[in-house]
């Protein structure tokens, strides 16, 4: 633990005492008396002259936390309007833990903002957040195997191996991988709530081998090993801790490498962690992010000789401040030996940033820069291509690898084709379409179309009934694109809207027999000589023909009466689909941001079963639950189960913090 963390850790606790030993706040005027002294009759008795009490005088309001205004003064432009700055809520950051928040402000995504911190202000700005919070990982022992559980074993198949269950991000898994038929998912009820503490944002899904289920928790910065061979009541093998407790951020992807069981994930600090399945300890760890603002987002992809690692940026939530020289990051991909962690190739999506011109106050701005890969590549080994797909431009000149789908060699890292879906898309946050000269990093029309729409959603290669393949790639601009593989060649595309920054195809499609299945988070805004709005388009799920494009159905649940208006270009939280699909048995479960589960035929489109998870839930493992909203990467299968994520505290989302898993009734 570094001397910075040591610091915040003691200053919050002992703010949170000191604040305990405060005198108590004056009773209001409209505070109730208590009763039993009230109706007790007491003698008057005249007062002495000299005993007459004084005039009352006003007694000063109780003082203010000092951390609220270390707070407003730093933290509230974003906090106190997350939907604009898609960070999270300041109701959110009160749940959330000490370790978290302190990684934050030190290490993490927050570091430059508490660099501007004293180490007193850091604490009392923890403090005001969420008082004295300690660790706790309690609940852990509780919940360990007996004897016969515990040891873990790994002679099952494994059924979900990366993002895409399998190694072509698929999202389908067949009934016997998943232990579910079609007609046991329309009787599916809940059978467990696991809590995890301090949790506001369950965005990983699990890696499934036999009867075990491996789940990184990405505000606990663990990784917890489950034995589900009794469906309704799991319990915990080992839990793996990040070391500094530093937070997770994709999902698990396993394979066996000469013998030992893998389990690969990365962290908000880029570090891959390569873990022995069997016991929970790292066999290695390799930090891979060389910028500022370097992240990972995407889930490696473990094969025999290597393991393919995205790595993102996050250079855009800042670059749009005068503070920010702007820009200098990019993402690219790594291969690791398997065995050592150590790099076998790195491809860049462009080359070093250098000076572009003068910014207006003899600062530079810096260019190319963007094209983070948020999403898990997709792997072609009958071609050895790997495929993936990029975000947008922060400066210009806009890369042609920027909002982009891209093939490389496996082997060597090599490009061998790339296309450029929405060219010129410079963008960061704080900046906007109309000129504002005071903001030195931004640009405006007609350097930048700025729209924000970068793929999100990982590619797929999709193999069609008559043996043809095709990759698929989902916009944030509401198109879906299909490719030939060895070329790049567009096959077709299909406009469902035209999306936005958190709009279009957000995190994830599925592919099963020739079709495609697409959810949409927002419309969007109609753009002249592009796009006529089709009244039928609207948020929801889309089947599409994989061969053509075609719509077979789609399916928009419609919106409470009583569901606030937001604001153009964003979703209506309560219908938007946003998290990443997946495929059972002839079956598609999607949900909507609202926390509602829904399981549709997949040849229809009909509705078979649906089921609110946004509520309050007493856990198996004793820690208090709330679920909230489904998003990013939450929804697969286990041994009988459906399980899902419920809780997501991003973009003003509804925060939660549970595990849930569903079994059919008997």
């Amino acid at each position: 633990m570094t001397t910075f963390w040591k610091a915040s850790l003691l200053g919050a606790a002992a703010l949170a005492i000191a604040s305990c030993q405060a005198a108590p706040a004056p009773v209001a005027d409209n505070a109730p008396v208590n009763s039993a002294l009230a109706e007790t009759p007491v003698a008057a008795t005249p007062a002495p002259a000299h005993d007459i009490a004084p005039a009352p005088q006003q007694v000063a309001a109780a003082s203010a936390h000092p951390g609220e205004a270390v707070y407003k003064q730093f933290c509230a432009a974003c906090h106190d309007q997350p939907e604009a700055t898609r960070s999270p809520a300041v109701s959110t950051l009160k749940q959330m833990s000490l370790q978290f928040i302190n990684y934050s402000l030190t290490q993490g995504k927050m570091k430059a903002q508490g660099a501007m911190l004293s180490d007193e202000q850091r604490a009392q700005v923890v403090n005001f957040l969420i008082g004295a919070k300690p660790p706790t990982d309690s609940w852990t022992s509780a919940m360990m195997c007996e004897a016969a559980r515990l040891p873990v074993d790994l002679t099952g198949a494994a059924a979900i191996t990366n993002f895409g269950f399998d190694m072509h991000n698929t999202r389908s898994l067949t009934a016997e991988k998943a232990g579910l038929t079609k007609a046991q998912i329309a009787k599916l009820e809940l059978a467990w709530a696991v809590g995890i503490p301090d949790a506001t944002g369950m965005r990983s899904q699990g890696a499934v081998v036999g009867k075990n289920l491996f789940v990184p928790v990405a505000d606990a910065g663990a990784m917890y090993a489950f034995d589900i061979s009794v469906p309704e009541k799991p319990c915990l093998q080992w839990v793996y801790n990040t070391p500094g407790g530093a937070p997770l951020r994709t999902s698990a992807a396993f394979g066996w490498v000469d013998g030992t069981p893998l389990l690969v994930f990365s962290g908000l600090d880029t570090m891959v962690h390569a873990v022995d399945a069997r016991t929970g300890k790292a066999v290695w760890t390799k930090t891979v992010g060389t910028y500022s603002y370097s992240t990972a987002t995407g889930t490696p992809s473990v094969l025999k000789d290597r393991i393919i690692v995205p790595v993102s940026q996050f250079e855009i939530v800042f670059a749009g401040s005068n503070d920010i020289i702007c820009c200098t990051n990019h993402g690219y991909v790594v291969s690791l030996d398997p065995k050592t962690g150590e790099q076998q190739w790195r491809y860049d999506t462009m080359p070093e940033a250098e000076r572009v011109r003068d910014r207006g106050d003899g600062k530079p701005l810096m260019g190319p820069s963007g094209a983070p890969i948020w999403n898990s590549p997709s792997i072609d080994e009958k071609r050895g291509l790997i495929y993936f797909a990029t975000g947008e431009s922060n400066s210009p000149p806009a890369h042609r690898n920027t909002n982009a789908v891209i093939a490389v060699d496996l082997k060597t890292g090599k490009e061998k084709w790339s296309f450029h879906a929405t060219p010129n898309d410079i963008y960061n946050i704080g900046c906007d379409l109309v000129s504002k000269p005071e903001l030195l990093n931004c640009t405006s029309k007609p350097e930048t179309v700025y729209r924000d729409v970068d793929f999100g959603a990982s590619t797929i290669l999709g193999t069609h009934s008559d043996g043809k393949q095709l990759v698929y790639a989902g916009q944030k601009s509401g198109s879906v694109w299909a490719f030939e593989p060895d070329t790049g060649k567009v096959v077709w595309r299909k406009a469902l809207g035209t999306g936005g920054a958190l709009g279009g195809v957000h995190w994830g499609i599925a592919y099963d027999k020739d079709t495609v299945f697409v959810p949409i988070s927002t419309v969007g805004q109609p753009i002249p000589g592009e796009w006529d709005f089709d009244p039928n388009i609207k948020p929801g799920l889309y089947a599409l023909n994989a061969k053509t494009g075609a719509i077979k159905w789609q399916f928009n649940p419609e919106a409470p009466a009583n569901a606030p208006p937001m604001p153009p270009g964003f979703p209506v939280h309560s219908i938007a689909m946003s998290a990443a699909p997946a495929v059972i048995d002839g079956v598609v479960i999607a949900a909507t941001l609202d926390g509602t589960l829904y399981a549709l035929d997949s040849q229809t489109g009909a509705l078979i079963w649906k089921q609110a998870t946004a509520k309050d839930y007493t856990t198996i493992n004793g820690v208090p639950g709330k679920g909230g909203a489904i998003d990013a990467v939450s929804i697969y299968a286990a041994n009988g189960l459906l399980i899902t994520n419920s809780g997501y505290g991003s973009f003003g989302q509804a925060p939660g913090n549970v595990i849930l898993g569903f079994e059919p009734k008997k």
